[in-house]
């Protein structure tokens, strides 16, 4: 019989422990939930402010995934994410566009390429090349096209092009049932 408690005590043991650790988890989650969704929020607002300083308000629909930027009530242009697969990873890029469908620019939300080669993908040097840019003719130099490659790092450089290339296709497709 004591064989048979003593097998008990270890699974109560544990079941307790469990219990309590997922009623921490959760009392977590609802306490960090909205702050952790403000700060998203506000480090979009920022990015979409570097690529429309103007702008003083945004919006986002969850169907089209696209952003809506507006300054005094007036439409700006929209933006939306892009995601590629570089050398290290995924790369997320945040792209703005124009009402003519030119790009605003471009903001790299995030990234895991090699320091001091792909992660140049950062950098002004590289970014602002978007600027202007027809998305649908977008290509680098070797591609013909007008986005130069950072050396060494071809795999990161093409990632992103590609990557806006293929958000500005899926945002055209969205489109078609109006603004």
């Amino acid at each position: 019989m004591s064989k048979g408690q003593g097998g008990l005590y270890p699974i109560l043991f544990l079941t307790v422990v469990v219990l309590v650790s997922v009623i921490a988890l959760t009392v977590t989650n609802d306490i960090t939930e909205e702050p952790i969704a403000e700060g998203r929020r506000q480090a979009i607002m920022e990015m979409l402010q570097s690529l429309f300083p103007e702008m003083d308000d945004f919006s986002y629909d969850e169907e089209s995934e696209r952003y809506t930027v507006t300054a005094d009530g007036i439409l700006l242009g929209r933006a939306f994410m892009a995601q590629g697969v570089g050398y290290g990873g995924p790369i997320d890029i945040l792209v703005g566009m124009e009402l003519d469908n030119a790009l605003r620019g471009v903001q790299i939300v995030s990234q895991k390429e090699t320091p001091g080669l792909g992660a140049k993908i950062t950098k002004a040097t590289f970014l602002d090349q978007f600027v202007g840019q027809d998305g649908e003719t977008l290509a680098l130099t070797k591609d013909g096209g007008t986005i130069d490659v950072i050396t060494g790092a071809t795999i990161s450089s093409s990632a992103v092009v590609e990557a806006i290339k293929d958000a500005i296709q899926e945002q055209s497709g969205n489109n078609e049932g109006g603004e």
